[in-house]
């Protein structure tokens, strides 16, 4: 009945575990050494999108880009609908003593969508799987270019230096040399070792996971040891449960309205919603882990994308059960 919940039950309370040991134990996430945990996130970093490269089939993505029509508006609700409805509060929250949660809060807007659990949302609502697998794909590549971007217009010289981090254009060279070109390296390969990607996914996933726990528990850990958090009292918490999830259904309502008036048949609706209205934790954990290198408050401006994360299972979970049954929809 609830088959959502196997994508939810076993990854978010790890989530909360690792939160939670980074409230008792921060110090080895502030250990400055020869070897520490942030050099084996970064080597993380690099074989995740390295993987991610050789699962991506290019030729199955070039069959699949004839409905360019689902892709455009796919695309165009990740990568401008939901900057755009975070970045008009800029002038409220930049420069009030939540400026790093509005900073989150426009991290999560930038990110791309996520792959597995659009997939599962729009398979078990009977949508266009294939669709859902094309636009998450194209949108996990796209975001590495375009929310580095995105984000330039808001890491400042207040946010981004003095002192917390390194000017953009190093940002942009780590970006590069971490993300790109292992991606790069990894589709050039796809045909040698595509196949060994594919039989081994589920350890891959389990990797992936690992090295996006390892990231979370430096970020909080961080953000613990150097009180943080402090200022963050349970009502900022439910505020921000309450603005994601009124983007999250703002911005889903908006991809319903756009596609009825592209009258799109009931297998591409059901796919521009599941897969334009998710963003990507594991792309948002290992990409803040580069574009806020050496700011204290990692774990601060993941808090928004972490709660956004728990509650887009619930909700796309319960809608695609209903779209499941509700075939008039």
């Amino acid at each position: 009945m609830f088959k959502w919940l196997s994508t939810f039950d076993k990854f978010v309370p790890a989530l909360l575990l690792v939160i939670l040991l980074a409230s008792f134990f921060p110090e080895p996430a502030a250990y400055e050494g020869n070897f520490t945990l942030h050099n084996v996130g970064d080597i993380g970093i690099t074989l995740i999108f390295l993987f991610y490269g050789l699962k991506l089939n290019p030729r199955k993505l070039r069959q699949d880009l004839s409905n360019w029509r689902l892709h455009f508006l796919v695309q165009i609700a990740t990568f401008l609908l939901f900057p755009l409805l975070v970045l008009p509060f800029y002038y409220w929250w930049a420069h009030s003593p939540h400026a790093l949660l509005w900073l989150g809060g426009f991290f999560l807007a930038t990110l791309p969508s996520t792959v597995s659990s659009s997939v599962v949302m729009v398979s078990i609502a009977k949508g266009n799987v294939p669709g859902a697998i094309f636009n998450a794909s194209i949108s996990s590549l796209a975001g590495i270019l375009i929310t580095p971007l995105w984000m330039g217009l808001v890491l400042t010289t207040a946010q981004a230096g003095s002192g917390e981090a390194g000017d953009y254009s190093s940002i942009l060279l780590k970006l590069v040399l971490q993300v790109l070109l292992p991606v790069v390296a990894g589709v050039l390969l796809n045909r040698f070792f595509g196949h060994w990607a594919q039989r081994h996914a589920r350890f891959l996933k389990l990797f992936d996971q690992s090295i996006i726990l390892l990231i979370v528990y430096l970020s909080f850990g961080e953000s613990f040891y150097n009180h943080l958090f402090a200022d963050t009292s349970t009502t900022d918490i439910l505020l921000i449960m309450v603005l994601c999830a009124t983007l999250f259904f703002l911005v889903f309502g908006i991809i319903h309205l756009m596609s009825r008036r592209l009258q799109f048949n009931r297998e591409d609706r059901i796919t521009a919603l599941f897969a334009g209205s998710k963003k990507s934790l594991v792309h948002g954990t290992v990409m803040a882990g580069i574009l806020f290198k050496g700011m204290t408050g990692i774990g601060v401006i993941l808090l928004p994308l972490m709660i956004y994360h728990a509650l887009q299972l619930v909700f796309a979970g319960v809608l695609a059960q209903r779209f499941a049954k509700d075939r008039s929809f």
